[in-house]
Order: C-alpha cells, then sequence, then structure tokens
C-alpha cells in the first residue's frame, strides 16, 4: 500500500470540502458555485487519488456514492422514533374537523401555534439517521414501526448530504423526507424502457418505491431519485446548531444542513389562508417538474406538537388534504396485444372513450399477466381509469358489481398474436414473451426503431412504408434496408419515383450516424440512448465492446451488471455477430471518431430550454448539437436557465422565461453560437 504524502493528503481533504459545498450549493440553495465541467474534473481528481490510496477512503467520501456489490437482501430494522403516515382530509370540512379536534385536545392556549402548508410530494418516505455528522443509515416507512435499510441506495441520492453541512454536528440526527422522480426523468426512464423492451412503470410513486428497493446500488444512481427534507429530530444543541422552536425553524434548519427543502411553502395563520394555498396549487401544481398529491398541513409549534402527541397511527397535529384524482368510469369493449420488438406481448385495454385531464382517452397499458390478474379483469367489465400522474393512461380498479353475466376472465395468449408461435412466460419475469426470430412484428419493431429519430434518423421510413416492407419479406433484417433499391421501393404501394429516390438517399446519409447511434439502434435490451453514450465513451469501437466480458462491462458508472449482461449475450450471439458484419461492410460506423473523442466542450455549465417549433431543426436535433457541444437541455425554466431557445408557437416556457430575465435565442441565435464557441 502507498504511503500518502502530506501534500496529497491535504489536496484530497481539501478536494472532498470543495465537492461538499459544491453539493451543498446545488442542492440546498439551488446557486450552483461551479460549472458541471469543473466539479467533475475536481470529483476525478479525487477518484484518482483514492485509486492511488485506497487507505485514505472514508464513508463520507462523494466518491462513495455507488456500493462496489450489489446487496444480497434488506434487512429489517426498528425506526428509534415512529414514522407515522398522515391522516387525510379531502374537502374544507374534514379540514374544520381536524382543526377543532386538536383544539379540544388543547384548550387553554396562550396563542394560536399557526400552519405551515407544504406540498405532499408523491414518492416514498425515507428516514435517514446521521451519527457525528455522518450518514449511517437510511430506512424505508415499512408500517411505521420497522422498515427495511437501504443504505447503499440512499446513498446514491445526490440531495442526500453524505456529511452535514456543519462544524459541530450533534451526536445522533434523524432526517425524515420524501424521494422521489421527477417528471423529466421518469419520462426518459420509461423510455428508456420500451427501447429495451421492457414494460412501462405506471407512475412515478410505483417507480421510487421500486427503485429503493433494487439489489443494485447502481441501478438505483442511474435513475436520478430525488429528496424533498420535511422533519428532523436532534439529540440536542451543539455550538452551531440551536434547537428549533417551530416548524418553520426546523425547515430552515434542513436547508442550513445541506438538504434539499421545498420551496413552495408558506406560513398561514388561519384554516382561510391555507385554503387559499390549497386552491392556489390545484392548477399551479400541474407545472411543477415532479408530482404532488395534496398539501401537507402542519401546526408550527413544535412544543403544541408534543403535546398533542400520535394516535396510533397519526400524528394529531398533521394532516394530509389531497386533490381529487382525475377518474372516469368506463367499460373495457376488448383487450388487444401488441408485440414489441424484444418479444414482449403487451395487452392494451381498448374501451370506451372517456375525457382525463383534457384529452380523449380509448386505451391504456394492462402491462403484464402480473397487472391482469391483480385487477381481475374481465371482458366487458366496467373499470375506473385516470392518467397516473397526469400524463400516463391507467385501469386503476375494476367494479365487479357492474360485471355482466357470463363475462370470461381475460388470459394472455400462448401464442404469438403475430406468428402464431408459442409464447413463452420466464418464472424471472412477469413478461409474456414470443421468441421466434423471424416474428414479423418483432422484425417490423427492429426496423422502426433503427429508423427512428434518435437513432438512425431515417427520413422517409415511417411505419407504414416499414410494415410494407417487412410483410413483403423484401426486408428481413436492418442490414437488408442498405440493399433497397429505387426500382425495389417503387413495387410498394403508393411509393412514387420522388419519395423512392428520397428514402434511398437517407438510407445512404444514416451510414454517417455515429458508433454510439448505431449501438442504440441495434435495440439491445436495456440499453437506451444514454447507456450507448456511456458504452461508446468506454469502447470507441465495436470490436473493443466485443472483446470484453459483462464484469469488465459492469465497470462502467451508470452500467449495473444486468445491461452488462444483456450487452455481452448480444454481441456473443452468432446471427448478431453477422449482422455486424454486414453492416460493417454497407459502411455504417463502428468506431467514434477523433471528432467525437475530442470534442470541445465549449457549452459546459450552460442550461438550455426549448419551447416552440424551430424553422428548420427538429428539436431532437437542436438538443444534440447543445449536448455534443457540452451544454445541457432541460424540460423546465428556473432561475438556473442560461437561454431558452424560441421557435413559433411557443408557450409558458417563454412566459416564464421573460419573468425571469433569462435571455432568449432564435434558432439563427443558436446557431451562431455554437458556431463562434
Amino acid at each position: 500500500m502507498n504511503t500518502v504524502s502530506s501534500s496529497d493528503q491535504a489536496r484530497v481533504q481539501e478536494l472532498r470540502q470543495l465537492l461538499q459545498k459544491a453539493s451543498y450549493a446545488y442542492y440546498g440553495l439551488d446557486a450552483p458555485l461551479m460549472e458541471d465541467a469543473v466539479y467533475d474534473q475536481l470529483y476525478h481528481e479525487l477518484v484518482d487519488l483514492e485509486t492511488q490510496y485506497p487507505q485514505m477512503i472514508t464513508p463520507d467520501s462523494p466518491t462513495q456514492r455507488v456500493g462496489e456489490r450489489p446487496a444480497t437482501q434488506f434487512v429489517s430494522v426498528q425506526h428509534r422514533i415512529p414514522l407515522y403516515s398522515l391522516e387525510n382530509a379531502f374537502d374544507r370540512g374534514d379540514m374544520d374537523t381536524w382543526d377543532e379536534r386538536w383544539h379540544k385536545l388543547v384548550p387553554n392556549l396562550n396563542k394560536e401555534p399557526g400552519y405551515v402548508t407544504e406540498l405532499k410530494i408523491d414518492g416514498s418516505a425515507l428516514a435517514l439517521t446521521y451519527e457525528n455528522g455522518l450518514l449511517v443509515r437510511g430506512t424505508t416507512r415499512g408500517d411505521g414501526t420497522k422498515g427495511e435499510e437501504i443504505t447503499q441506495n440512499v446513498r446514491t441520492i445526490r440531495s442526500i448530504p453524505l456529511r452535514l453541512n456543519i462544524e459541530h454536528p450533534p451526536e445522533w440526527l434523524e432526517v425524515r423526507g420524501e424521494a422521489f422522480l421527477g417528471l423529466q426523468v421518469f419520462d426518459q426512464i420509461n423510455r428508456d424502457r420500451i427501447q429495451a423492451g421492457e414494460a412501462e412503470f405506471a407512475n412515478p410513486r410505483n417507480a421510487a418505491a421500486g427503485t429503493l428497493r433494487q439489489l443494485d446500488s447502481k441501478v438505483v444512481a442511474e435513475r436520478k431519485l430525488d429528496f424533498f427534507a420535511y422533519t428532523i429530530h436532534i439529540s440536542g444543541p451543539t455550538d452551531d446548531l440551536a434547537l428549533p422552536q417551530t416548524q418553520w425553524q426546523a425547515l430552515e434548519t434542513l436547508k442550513q444542513l445541506g438538504f434539499r427543502v421545498n420551496p413552495n411553502r408558506r406560513q398561514c395563520g388561519s384554516l382561510a389562508e391555507v385554503q387559499t394555498y390549497y386552491d392556489d396549487w390545484s392548477l399551479k401544481r400541474l407545472d411543477l417538474p415532479y408530482l404532488t398529491d395534496g398539501v401537507v398541513i402542519k401546526l408550527d409549534d413544535l412544543g403544541v406538537q408534543d403535546e398533542l402527541g400520535f394516535t396510533q397511527k397519526f400524528p394529531r397535529w398533521a394532516i394530509a388534504w389531497k386533490y381529487p384524482p382525475e377518474e372516469a368510469a368506463t367499460r373495457i369493449e376488448q383487450i388487444t396485444v401488441n408485440v414489441g420488438r424484444t418479444g414482449a406481448l403487451t395487452p392494451v385495454a381498448e374501451f370506451k372513450p372517456v375525457q382525463l385531464a383534457g384529452t380523449t382517452v380509448s386505451r391504456a397499458t394492462l402491462h403484464n399477466r402480473d397487472r391482469i390478474s391483480e385487477l381481475d379483469i374481465h371482458i366487458g367489465d366496467t373499470v375506473v381509469v385516470r392518467k397516473a400522474g397526469e400524463i400516463i393512461p391507467e385501469v386503476l380498479r375494476v367494479l365487479p358489481e357492474l360485471r355482466p353475466a357470463g363475462a370470461q376472465p381475460y388470459q394472455m395468449p400462448t401464442v404469438c398474436p403475430s406468428c402464431g408461435q408459442p409464447a413463452v412466460q420466464l418464472e424471472s419475469e412477469a413478461v409474456t414473451r414470443c421468441v421466434n426470430a423471424s416474428c414479423p412484428a418483432i422484425l417490423r419493431g427492429s426496423l422502426i426503431h433503427w429508423v427512428s429519430r434518435g437513432a438512425l434518423d431515417i427520413d422517409g421510413l415511417g411505419e407504414k412504408i416499414v410494415g410494407q416492407l417487412a410483410d413483403s419479406q423484401m426486408v428481413q433484417s436492418v442490414a437488408d434496408l442498405y440493399e433497397l433499391t429505387e426500382d425495389q421501393l417503387m413495387a410498394l404501394e403508393r411509393m412514387g419515383t420522388k419519395l423512392a429516390r428520397k428514402i434511398v438517399g437517407a438510407i445512404a446519409t444514416s451510414k454517417q450516424q455515429p458508433w454510439h447511434r448505431v449501438l442504440y439502434g441495434l435495440g439491445i435490451r436495456h440499453v437506451g440512448s444514454v447507456n450507448a453514450q456511456l458504452l461508446t465513451e468506454n469502447y470507441p469501437t465495436v470490436d473493443a465492446l466485443m472483446a470484453v466480458d459483462g464484469d469488465a462491462i459492469a465497470t462502467i458508472h451508470g452500467i449495473g451488471p444486468e445491461i452488462a449482461q444483456s450487452v455481452y449475450e448480444w454481441f456473443q450471439t452468432p446471427t448478431n455477430q453477422t449482422l455486424i458484419q454486414r453492416l460493417q461492410a454497407a459502411g455504417l460506423q463502428f468506431t467514434s471518431t477523433t471528432a467525437e473523442l475530442t470534442r470541445p466542450q465549449t457549452l459546459s455549465g450552460q442550461t438550455f430550454v426549448i419551447t416552440g417549433t424551430l424553422p428548420t431543426l427538429k428539436r431532437d436535433q437542436a438538443k444534440q448539437l447543445i449536448q455534443d457541444a457540452g451544454g445541457k437541455v432541460t424540460g423546465s425554466v428556473s432561475k438556473n436557465t442560461s437561454y431558452v431557445v424560441v421557435g413559433a408557437d411557443a408557450g409558458s416556457k417563454l412566459t416564464k422565461a421573460q419573468s425571469l430575465g433569462i435571455k432568449q435565442l432564435s434558432e439563427a441565435d443558436l446557431l451562431e453560437l455554437l458556431e463562434s464557441a
């Protein structure tokens, strides 16, 4: 083991302090101290030093957020203080009843304690234990008395500090809060799952809960959970920390310690003010980058909280006023089955159209066999449907009392509806699959994925033409696309000379797409666009990627064992090796260019939002140009946004940018900025 020099030891301490300070500023204060590229540079310097001197690694080092080995199981632990859930109110009458009840229990108040209102985040409750300032345990709510210890997973959440932002911390401190997935992150997870042939998550809450219970913390890190803190328990005051006397002070203390606290909170002097807050957020909440399903109201005075105490289930001094979910009843007319490019059979409920959240909905995925069994669904059932998280239509429950006589329970098909071959149900999966490599639906899905905008981006090859190519057996693999001629295309229905020429040209142009897009286009299970980028950054040639095993691939930060094994097995399959050889012979890119590897990151640290329709660029193209130059593209405008790129019919994002004084760019301005950079 190398001997640590005094200068290296000092530098390690300095780097940790800088990175911890930067994390606190970014997550706790929403005021970044440094650009992402600078943070990354300091982080990698610390990684290099700790690799050289492993004896210097400490649990609170910023490099120790992801565990080296997956856990084998979770251990049940007793909560030192019970983690109660909240009583729910559904209207003003429920609120008045709660208010009268707690007033009767403390009749001799000198003054009203006041209320603190906070948005109720739709996620999973966590309890975090710190000893002498260091995070030592993270647990789920469980039954309120006992929860599961998931410390290794909690450490991956970057808005949770590994060390408290205080010089003299108390001996023991516990923080409660909500782990959740932002909507943009949730959407990307589902897009990646669709691309990898996996079932979508029904809503962000379920996805967050499932993520927290992953045995592999690397998978948790990939999903980018976030955290808002809302409760603190302290063993006693210290030189740097006074005990809060009110809920409002407790939230400010949490911010001081380095936690992210929801900024949309308010002190209210009466229930009328609470009602105003509730009404204000009934519509504003739809513009938030995360889900909230209600408002939490707590008495502000912590002394009154202590006096009121708890029932067997709930605190008497707090309540959750829930927003009514938008639901509708409708009747299932049929259940159809879609076959994806990985052979996954996905049942879809087709029902009488209903209005939900301003849109007409007539179908919703039923996910898989387990979900159908859980719902006990029959053809003709009346069901309650809603938009999960205001986004994805889902069947919430069946109303069996309205079931027609003689209705039969739905059974997943035992054969593929596309090719008629037997479908397989693996014990390790809830998904039913067609394993016939020649299945037309699998071929069609593979072709559609290959030509999609995020992959090879072959303009002119829409689903209809792809379907004709597959059905006619003119194309039986993506490699066959590169042998198509104008004359062959002209044989298709409604195909003119101009369109045929355009398609052949677009196919030829797609040969210039970079290696990471080709890898993504291959449709390997679990490999979305982000993972494809990570893989090609670490393996700049296909030969390099084919030469390594799953364990080596899994060492890439952000690539878990399941993804790594899937990649390894795909490249070991002889038919896939033949496909690679054919595509190489056709002239596609299987090597990262020098320009890609050394591309200057001149927009590093700058955040962009794109709104409206740009004159010539598609939104994905503009996003790619910005990201290639090191910039970051987000879906919502905030004070941290550097530029808003504005096109025709820009909406509320432009209005918000104007109110915040954020600089606006036209498409021409963006291109000029990229060129000058």
